[in-house]
Order: structure tokens, then sequence, then C-alpha cells
């Protein structure tokens, strides 16, 4: 009977230290996925944040993008109806009049024009000119939301 007693002893103490042991285990199972939990819930935060930055960035960029698409457009109209009319383009030129009384033998004169590869560097212009407005407007922009606010955000 005493060996009995002595081997019901030692199994409820074994049992009694291995639920202590399985308990801490448990209590470090549970820290462990708290500290993961606060990791997830932060790393969620931070890419809700960058889906959001990455929207607003995609919306800035459609936005110059259909503006340059207009002025290229409102370009291509005035470029169409000026060679279509050449003689309703007005350059604005000033000259130099000079000082000395000179015969007034050019009254037939045809009216002054541009040359022809002058206009195509004209239209050129305009149109570089609309892409580096949208692209300058565009950086300022994006300066402005990301790099601004993201300083902001931090102090």
């Amino acid at each position: 009977m005493n060996t009995v007693r002595v081997a019901l002893f030692i199994a409820a103490w074994v049992a009694i230290w291995g639920m202590w042991k399985q308990h801490e285990k448990i209590d470090e199972l549970n820290t462990k996925n708290a500290e993961l939990l606060i990791e997830l819930t932060e790393q969620v935060k931070i890419n809700e944040d960058y889906q959001e930055r990455v929207q607003s960035l995609h919306q800035l960029d459609t936005k110059h993008t259909q503006e340059l698409t207009n002025a290229k457009s409102e370009i291509d109209k005035l470029r169409i109806a000026a060679e279509r009319n050449p003689e309703r383009v007005y350059i604005k030129a000033s000259c130099k009049k000079t000082e000395s009384v000179t015969t007034s033998g050019l009254d037939d004169a045809i009216t002054a024009r541009p040359t022809d590869s002058a206009i195509r560097n004209y239209w050129l212009l305009r149109k570089r000119i609309a892409e580096s407005e949208q692209m300058i407007k565009g950086l300022q922009e994006y300066v402005e939301k990301e790099c601004i606010s993201v300083v902001e955000k931090r102090y």
C-alpha cells in the first residue's frame, strides 16, 4: 500500500510539475502572441498609410497627365488653325526706328512672315513648355504632399 501511495504521490507531483511547465509555456506564448499582434497592427497601419499615399500620387499623376493632354490638344488646335489661316497669325514685334529720313519706297512690300522652320520650332516649344509646366507642377505637388507632410507628421 505504501508503494502505491508513493507511486500516486510521484504521479501527482509529475502531473503538477508538467501542468506548471505547461502553464509557463502558455504564458510565454501568450506574451509572444501579444507582441506579434502589436507588430501586425503597426504594419497594417503602415500599409494603409502607404496605400493612401500611392492612391494620392496616382490621382496627382492622373490630374497632371490630363492637364498636359488638354494643353497639347489646345496647342494642336491652334497650330491647325494657324496653318489653315496663315494671314490671321500675328507676331508681336517691334523694330528700332531709324533716326534718318528714308523714302517710303517699300509700301508694296509683302507682310513679314517667319520661316517655316521658325513656325515648326514655335509649336514644338509651345508643347515643350506645356510639358515642362505640368512636370514642374506635378513635382511641386509631390514635394508638398510627400516630403513636407511626412516631415510634419514626424514632428
